[in-house]
């Protein structure tokens, strides 16, 4: 006798049960729809259902299948953005929802690997095999859980050392025009920082920037500690999006592993552009020079995610680059990026012009934490420092012209004495690092104090 047959004879009407309760449970198959309306990026299908953040394959003509996600809905229509190329489709294509989507798969094998923002490997190291996977838009944290940041982070550069200090766990912006030393000073905190992790996200910056950033600011030693999720200016608004989710996940995965991981996100105003792309696209009405409500809402979901947990994990100290278009600083993401972010360091395109690098700004800057993470003479030697920056610059017409008089103004006499040794001590060479010590030695030094 047959197995088949001795499994028929006995039992095999409750396995016939258990195979129809197995398929009872299973999620029915997806309904398919079609393609109604192409409109820009924008897709719209009838005739199926998914939810906001799930994924549909789209068929082209030739076959192939385009990957897009919804991000809205209306009635019986859904609005899809595309991921990739859209050349080939055409009216009443067929739309194949794929619920669940919304997951990346994160592991250590990310370590010195560059990816895109679909998670898909760019470096040509071959595939990767990650078996852990999280939430690309991240849990929420409960804000009474979070430590407290009390621990000071050296990044290598003395201006931010002693005057703008970093506490691990801090969220600073980095307010920058084009061509003022943003990338540069970018790489040197990406070198010289204190970090068990580096991870770089690349978002909506030329192809160009994303080569030269890896083999020349990281290095081979950088890239080895680092992942690099790269989105550039070419890839849709979505995918640039899911750049910004992706990199702020994998940072959140370390963290959960106990790393102090330093997250470096270039730029936050790419981000705030491709969502202004996609709500304007799906008809959302702009309320802020052309930017509409969602993109207010979405900068501070991403920026959330960053900062420290629990006291028993690791932290994510998070450096944002907002571009300010013209110089502008009330550019309304820089404004909204001020607010939600724990201090910000200007980059000044003057001071840059002049040959001062890093060009930071130290009067328009400041870190939100630092009183708390300093001595208190540090504290005090700084704002010294300021105040005489601060008299020069009020006093600097006068004298350049000559106007001034010295013995009109004690402090403006002991600023204009103190001005060759206040632009040494700000400026640094790109292949020089500064250590926390030596930058606060210095300081107390130049303060008379030490």
């Amino acid at each position: 006798m047959s197995t088949a047959t001795v499994h028929r004879g006995v039992g095999w009407r409750e396995q016939l049960e258990r195979s129809i309760r197995i398929a009872e449970a299973l999620p029915p198959p997806p309904v398919q729809g079609q393609l109604t309306r192409m409109v820009g990026l924008t897709l719209e299908a009838t005739g199926c259902q998914a939810a906001v953040g799930d994924r549909c394959e789209v068929l082209t003509n030739d076959g192939a299948t385009v990957e897009a996600e919804v991000v809205g809905f209306s009635g019986e229509r859904l609005y899809l953005m595309p991921t990739g190329d859209v050349h080939g489709l055409k009216p009443n294509a067929r739309v194949i929802p794929r619920p669940g989507a919304g997951f990346v798969r994160v592991g250590p094998e990310l370590l010195g690997r560059v990816i895109d923002g679909a998670g898909e490997p760019l470096d040509g190291k071959g595939p990767l095999f990650c078996e852990d996977r999280t939430r690309l838009a991240g849990v929420p944290l409960n804000p009474l859980s979070r430590a407290p940041i009390e621990r000071t982070l050296d990044v290598g550069v003395r201006a931010i050392n002693a005057l703008l200090t970093v506490g691990r766990g801090q969220r600073i912006g980095l307010f920058a025009g084009s061509g003022v030393g943003k990338s540069v000073l970018l790489g040197m905190m990406a070198r010289y920082t204190e970090a068990d992790v580096i991870v770089v996200g690349l978002i909506g910056e030329r192809g160009r920037e994303v080569k030269e950033f890896i083999d020349k600011i990281l290095g081979e030693a950088g890239l080895a500690r680092s992942v690099v999720v790269a989105s550039p200016a070419d890839n849709p608004p979505l995918m640039r999006m899911h750049g910004a989710w992706l990199a702020t996940a994998v940072a959140e995965y370390f963290r959960d592993q106990g790393k102090n991981v330093l997250l470096i996100m270039d730029s936050l105003t790419r981000f705030a552009q491709a969502q202004r792309e996609i709500g304007l696209a799906i008809g959302e009405a702009p309320a802020t020079k052309g930017y509409p409500p969602s993109v207010f809402a979405r900068l501070p979901q991403l920026v959330e995610r960053a900062g420290n947990a629990s006291a028993d994990v690791g932290s994510i100290t998070a450096f944002y680059t907002v571009l300010t278009e013209g110089d502008d600083q009330q550019d309304p993401i820089a404004d909204s990026a001020r607010a939600i972010l724990d201090g910000h360091i200007v980059l000044s395109r003057r001071i840059a012009e002049s040959g001062h690098y890093p060009a930071i700004d130290i009067e328009a800057s400041i870190s939100r934490v630092m009183h708390d993470i300093v001595p208190r003479e540090q504290f005090a030697a700084a704002r010294q420092l300021k105040q005489m920056l601060s008299t020069y610059q009020h006093h600097r017409d006068l004298i350049a012209v000559g106007a001034y008089q010295a013995g009109s103004d004690p402090r403006v006499d002991e600023a204009i004495r103190a001005w060759p040794v206040l632009q040494q001590f700000l400026q640094q060479d790109l292949h020089e690092c500064v250590g926390m010590g030596a930058s606060v030695g210095q300081l107390g030094q130049l303060m008379g104090e030490g």
